[in-house]
């Protein structure tokens, strides 16, 4: 039977049975076959797959007041490219010609920068490369990549004893930065999603997810003066650590724990 159905056509169901099950789509895996990306200086990208997820934080996470409930479901249509590691600061010099961290090292994520600073690096760096392409994640972006597939409160599962085999954090860190990707990665091959330095995003700040887009693009058009930073840093306790913590800064915020990574479409 197999000879008379085209090659195409044979590879098509096959790469359709590696995604669905006989009951239906079950959660998206990264294969073999899914192409990484390296931009001109040097910023490794992963490329995750589209799908869907359950957004947020269940009660029994904790996280900051009612800001993670709540718990809904995201579809995200496109496939995309993301920072595999937090921009270093040899990466932001190489754009921008200065390097304002506090912890010094080329190697180490860039931070001190605020919202404002990621966004005139982003249109730099589109500008030296002729595109449009890179831009920050929208929070749905990055907590669906930082889950890789997962619903347990952190990407490894549950056990906050594990959390120093993947993150810089309060009890690891001695009060510094790293040199991006010495922990464990996520299942999806992404590194420092729980700790290291927190990251900016590209939505406004919303005390809740009630009105939140179901389709994985950023939230804003509101009034908000804030916008949302995602993942842990390594001042931070286990609790802002997990996958759907979130909170806020106003976009001129510079601090020594605030850093970011990209996203750049396809």
């Amino acid at each position: 039977m197999f000879e008379r159905v085209s090659k195409r056509v044979f590879i098509a169901v096959i790469v359709m049975l590696l995604f669905c099950g006989v009951q239906g789509c079950t959660e998206p895996e990264k294969s073999a076959d899914d192409s990484d990306y390296t931009n001109s200086i040097g910023i490794e990208f992963v490329k995750i797959p589209a799908g869907e997820f359950m957004m947020g934080s269940p009660s029994d996470e904790g996280g900051i007041a009612n800001s993670g409930k709540p718990v809904h479901e995201v579809t995200i249509e496109n496939s995309y490219y993301l920072g595999k590691y937090e921009v270093s600061q040899e990466q932001w010099k190489s754009v921008m010609g200065n390097n304002p961290s506090h912890f010094k090292g080329d190697d180490l994520p860039v931070e001190y920068v605020s919202w404002y600073d990621a966004q005139e690096f982003i249109n730099k760096l589109n500008a030296m490369e002729g595109t449009d392409k890179y831009r920050l994640p929208s929070e749905a972006e990055w907590e669906y990549a930082c889950r890789a597939g997962t619903t347990t409160r952190y990407f490894f599962g549950g056990d906050e004893s594990k959390l120093g085999d993947y993150a810089w954090y309060c009890r690891n860190s001695d009060e510094m930065t790293h040199p991006v990707g010495q922990k464990k990665p996520n299942s999806w091959g992404l590194y420092g999603m729980s700790g290291n330095v927190l990251e900016w995003c590209q939505d406004e700040w919303y005390d809740n997810y009630d009105g939140a887009p179901s389709d994985g693009s950023a939230w804003e058009g509101g009034n908000s003066s804030r916008r949302v930073i995602r993942s842990g840093s390594w001042n931070a306790a286990p609790t802002v650590c997990h996958s759907a913590f979130r909170f806020r800064f106003a976009p001129y915020t510079r601090v020594h724990c605030i850093g970011f990574r990209l996203l750049r479409s396809l």
